[in-house]
């Protein structure tokens, strides 16, 4: 591909995929955040903050907030947590916007699909939905689940529009090799079940998170210094709905539910281990290209880190920092799947 066949608008797309994609990142990391310092009811209502635009705005006005919230003790630092997190949000939707509207613009030219352009947009408008849905139903577990699958969602999406504009706009040769794709086709198939395992551990990380199972096993290998502790209650662990007025800020489980649900959890992430493992074996492996065994690695490393913050976490007893990070190692490991899709495809 050289200079003058690159797609009117791709140079455009590839700049604001690349900023939208580090933009969610932060947004993930931001929510979790939140989400670990009980800030997600610090504005009680959306999308401002007890009818303003920012907490210092309600903080002038005192009355607003009892009117907002009778009885609700006001924090200013949560307040503000929150509202950082949706000026962010925000900033992303607008990104995306313009990401949508140049696609639309070229669709002549095509430099991405309208439909995977709008597609994002769509996305990203549940996004501010389910945002909206978790402060309303007072942080309810499956909302909040759902609002992190929707933004790591978002953020693959992303990672997968600034991979495919980086090959867009650069000048691409075919590599040695890359007629061989017959022996990939087991690293491809791995590499999506790879993806889909992580995805489903990474929602039933949030679902730890948002019930306070985090520390529900304070010991590491074992939990309860047990290897299958006892007493576990399945039953109550995962029950998805629990109707509304229930103010889930704490959790409202008792601690058999909550080591169940961090039990599975971790259980889960042994089945995640192998998968990506696997994965990125064959695709190292069978690598026609020096990009695929790049990705690979790329694989391997961002699951060597996400296990390393995990083990930390517990042995540290579970400090904010760390949590947060276990977040963003989980972002990371979306985007670096991502890739490994990506180069295996391209290959």
């Amino acid at each position: 591909m050289n200079a003058h066949s690159i797609p009117a608008g791709a140079v455009a797309l590839r700049r604001l995929a690349l900023l939208g994609m580090l933009l969610c990142l932060v947004v993930v990391v931001l929510g979790a955040w939140v989400r670990l310092t009980d800030a997600g009811l610090g504005c009680p209502d959306w999308p401002g903050c007890y009818g303003h635009v920012t907490p210092a705005g309600a903080e002038k006005n005192e009355g607003k907030i009892e009117s907002y919230s009778p009885g609700w003790e006001y924090d200013s630092g949560k307040a503000w947590r929150e509202m950082i997190h949706r000026y962010a949000a925000t900033t992303l939707g607008f990104v995306i916007v313009l990401i949508t509207a140049i696609a639309l613009a070229y669709r002549r030219e095509r430099p991405v699909s309208p439909v995977f352009a709008t597609g994002l947009l769509v996305v990203v408008l549940l996004q501010g939905m389910l945002g909206a849905f978790t402060v309303w139903w007072l942080v309810k577990p499956l909302v909040v689940v759902l609002h992190l699958t929707g933004g790591l969602t978002t953020l693959s999406l992303l990672t997968w529009l600034w991979l495919d504009m980086r090959r867009r706009t650069q000048v691409v040769s075919p590599p040695p090799g890359a007629t061989k794709i017959a022996v990939l086709d087991a690293a491809r198939r791995m590499a999506i079940v790879a993806t889909v395992v992580v995805s489903l551990q990474i929602m039933l990380g949030g679902w730890t998170s948002s019930n306070y199972a985090a520390v529900a096993c304070p010991d590491l290998p074992r939990c309860q210094n047990q290897w299958w502790p006892e007493g576990m209650n399945f039953d109550e662990a995962f029950v998805l709905w629990r109707g509304l007025d229930i103010n889930y800020t704490g959790g409202v489980l008792e601690h058999p539910s909550r080591v169940a649900i961090h039990f599975t959890h971790r259980l889960g992430a042994i089945i995640a281990t192998l998968a990506v493992t696997l994965a990125a074996w064959l695709a190292i492996r069978n690598a026609p290209t020096a990009l695929v065994r790049r990705a690979g690695w790329w694989a391997l490393g961002a699951l060597g880190l996400q296990l390393l913050i995990a083990v930390l976490m517990i042995l540290k007893a579970f400090p904010l920092w760390l949590a947060a990070g276990h977040n963003a190692g989980a972002a990371l490991l979306i985007m670096a799947l991502m890739l490994l899709n990506r180069r295996l495809r391209e290959a």
